[in-house]
Formats: C-alpha cells, sequence, structure tokens
C-alpha cells in the first residue's frame, strides 16, 4: 500500500497523527502554567513575602508575555521550521519555570513569567498550524479542536492538581513538574513534528498584514480583549473569594477550579457547536449571562452554595464565545489566518492582563476580596459595545453582498 493510500484509509476511518495528540499535551502544559498561579496565590504570596495582591502581578505579567508573543512570534517564526520553534519555546518554557522555582526575588520571578509567556506564545502561534497540516484538510477542524482543547483541559486537570500540589508541598512544587514535563514534551516534539516544510506554503509577511484591514476584525478582538478581561477579573482572584467571603478552607479551593474547569470545557464546545449555526445569538446569549453571573456573585458570594455554582456558570458562559470569536477574526482577516489567530490569543490576553491590574487593585480597597468580581461586572458590562458594531457591521456587508 502506498503512502498516499495509507493516509486515505487514516482519514476515512478518523484516525489523526500521534503529533496531534502531542501538540495537546504541550497546549495543556501552557493552560495549566497561566492558570495554576490563581489556585495557590496565598500560598505565593506567603512564601515570597508579599501582598495576594502584588502576588496576582504573575497573573498579570504573562497575560503582558502573551499579548507581546503571540502575534510577535507568529511573524518571526513564518519561514522557520516549525519543529525547531516548537521545541525551542517548550525548552525555554522549561527554563522560565526553574527560574521560578528556586529564585528568591520575586522580581526575578515575574522576569521568568514573562519568557515563559513570550514561550507560550510561540508555541501557541505555531501549534495550530501545524496539528491543520499534520492532518490534511479534511481533518484539520478534528485536529485543531483536539490541539487548542487541550488549554481548557488544563482548567480541568492540570489547575486543580497545581492547586493540590501546591498546597501539599509548597507553591514551587509545579513549576518544578511543569520543567520537568515540558523537557519531556520537547523530546518528543521534536521526534515527532516532520523537520522538513514545503517554501512553497511559507505565508507572506505583507499578505498577513494587509489582512488585517476590516474593522470587523478589530471589533472581534475588542470583545475577545474584555470578555477574557471580565471573567479573568474574577477568576485571577477566586481564591481570596473562596476562602475570606465564603469561608472556604484552601484545601477546597482546588475542587472548586474543577467545577470552573469543566464548565469551561463544556462552554468552550457548546459555543463552537451552536456558534456555527448561530454566532451573534451565542455571543449576545453568552455576554449576557456573563454579566447576570458575575453581579449574582457579588452578591452572594458568602453563600457558599450559590457562589460554588456561580464560579461553574462563570466557567461555562465566560468561555464560550471564545472559538467563535477566533473564528470570527479568522473569516475576516481573510488572507492573514495566521496573524489573526494570534491577535485573537493576544487579545484574550490583553483582557487578562488588563482585568487582573484592576482586579489586584480592587482587592486592596475595602471592597475586599469582592472587589475582584465588581471590576469583572464593570468589564462584562462593555462587551455590548462591540457586540453591537459588529452586528450592525455584518449586516450592513451581507446586505452588499446580497445587492451586487
Amino acid at each position: 500500500m502506498s503512502t498516499t493510500a495509507a493516509t486515505v484509509d487514516d482519514t476515512r476511518v478518523g484516525r489523526l497523527p500521534s503529533v496531534i495528540y502531542v501538540l495537546a499535551a504541550g497546549v495543556f502544559l501552557m493552560g495549566t502554567t497561566e492558570f495554576v498561579v490563581a489556585g495557590i496565590l496565598p500560598e505565593i504570596a506567603d512564601g515570597m513575602n508579599v501582598t495576594v495582591a502584588h502576588a496576582g502581578l504573575m497573573i498579570t505579567v504573562f497575560a503582558v508575555g502573551m499579548i507581546v508573543g503571540t502575534p510577535s512570534m507568529a511573524i518571526l517564526t513564518l519561514r522557520l521550521s516549525r519543529r525547531l520553534t516548537l521545541t525551542l519555546a517548550l525548552a525555554v518554557f522549561a527554563v522560565g519555570h526553574l527560574i521560578v522555582a528556586v529564585t528568591d526575588s520575586f522580581a526575578v520571578v515575574l522576569g521568568a513569567r514573562f519568557l515563559t509567556a513570550l514561550a507560550t506564545g510561540a508555541f501557541w502561534a505555531v501549534s495550530a498550524v501545524v496539528g491543520a497540516k499534520a492532518a490534511g484538510p479534511a481533518r484539520a477542524s478534528k485536529a485543531l479542536g483536539i490541539v487548542l482543547g487541550g488549554g481548557m483541559l488544563a482548567n480541568v486537570i492540570g489547575v486543580p492538581i497545581g492547586a493540590f500540589a501546591g498546597q501539599a508541598i509548597g507553591w514551587r512544587g509545579p513549576f518544578w513538574a511543569l520543567a520537568v514535563l515540558a523537557v519531556v514534551a520537547a523530546v518528543v516534539i521534536y521526534r515527532q513534528v516532520p523537520a522538513d516544510r514545503d517554501p512553497n506554503s511559507t505565508p507572506s509577511v505583507r499578505a498577513e498584514l494587509s489582512g488585517l484591514r476590516d474593522m470587523r476584525v478589530w471589533l472581534v478582538l475588542a470583545g475577545a480583549a474584555i470578555v477574557c478581561g471580565s471573567s479573568l477579573a474574577a477568576y485571577s482572584f477566586i481564591a481570596p473569594l473562596l476562602t475570606q467571603n465564603t469561608g472556604l478552607s484552601p484545601s477546597a479551593v482546588p475542587l472548586v477550579l474543577v467545577g470552573y474547569g469543566v464548565g469551561a470545557f463544556v462552554g468552550s464546545n457548546l459555543g463552537g457547536s451552536f456558534g456555527a449555526r448561530k454566532p451573534f445569538a451565542v455571543l449576545f446569549t453568552s455576554a449576557t449571562a456573563t454579566l447576570l453571573v458575575l453581579v449574582a456573585l457579588a452578591l452572594l458570594s458568602h453563600n457558599v452554595v450559590a457562589t460554588i455554582v456561580l464560579v461553574v456558570l462563570l466557567g461555562l458562559f465566560g468561555m464560550s464565545t471564545n472559538p467563535i470569536l477566533v473564528g470570527m477574526a479568522v473569516r475576516f482577516a481573510d488572507q492573514a489566518p495566521t496573524l489573526a489567530a494570534a491577535l485573537s490569543t493576544a487579545s484574550f490576553n490583553a483582557g487578562t492582563a488588563v482585568g487582573s491590574w484592576l482586579a489586584g487593585r480592587a482587592l486592596a480597597t475595602s471592597l475586599g476580596a469582592t472587589g475582584p468580581i465588581v471590576v469583572g461586572a464593570g468589564v462584562a458590562a462593555l462587551y455590548f459595545l462591540p457586540l453591537l458594531l459588529l452586528f450592525r457591521r455584518e449586516g450592513a456587508v451581507a446586505m452588499r453582498s446580497n445587492n451586487l
């Protein structure tokens, strides 16, 4: 049987190359490191001799690094070997975690988090492209769902396990584990990803940049920033909310994080499924639900059962719009799919950076642990502005197309 025939047979039975699952594992590590800090903020603050609000800068700095790293790496690595890019990204990722695990300087910790975020941005920018190419056109959507699903799965498994480990063996433990796992993943990636690439398939930097002229792209990016800013402002400081307002013990926090992760995982999948048919209906419904959940959480955060349910719903509705927004950005950009996807990720992290920074400031006010939730609700209210503008502009474009 020829190689071509074997490929066709694999496609018919739905088989995907093993590299798809390796890439998903890498994305899982990236997702875990981005959010595991939220579950062990009090432990980090105690260990580094800083306030909880100050420790929250580890989330903000990481988000800033993703903002810078994802689009810039998408451009800088267009002409590089993808295998080399992915391997180096994991190597730098491992070094960044090793630095965090051994240093006693909080400034160095922040620098290492920024370095790690740059590596994460590089991996995110390339892994989707490699996954789609490895699977082939017929199986690309399924492959990308698996690769990007690794990030959502991190909220279900990686973040809670990291929080348990941080409480049991010290907050540095998860960083040691992530460093080791990244080294293992780098070796596997180097062996699994093909070394060669077709020079004719290299996208043009000029074409990527020129594809961003459509104003709809920028409205989608604004929406992406706001939706993450609202959800992550609350999620970044969920540990103090649960322990101070609700009265849960620190050991119970990871269990609530599991609930949030399950909600985010289900919401992302449902949002992508329903959003394919009625994107604006899902976007407006999720925006309204997210705002209502955050308002309710601010009012009911002293009730244990209500708080846990609302945290799960925050994951469900807050993350349901992400696949829709990324898909819209890629579609509207037309000739700039790589950069549009990278800018979507950067926008999500821009919202995370601003939201977590504002939430940290609110935590230090008289609002206390409720402050970040209030900030999240305020940001969520802004989500309707770009959505309405995008809805009107999309209608105008559709009308022009029908008149042609």
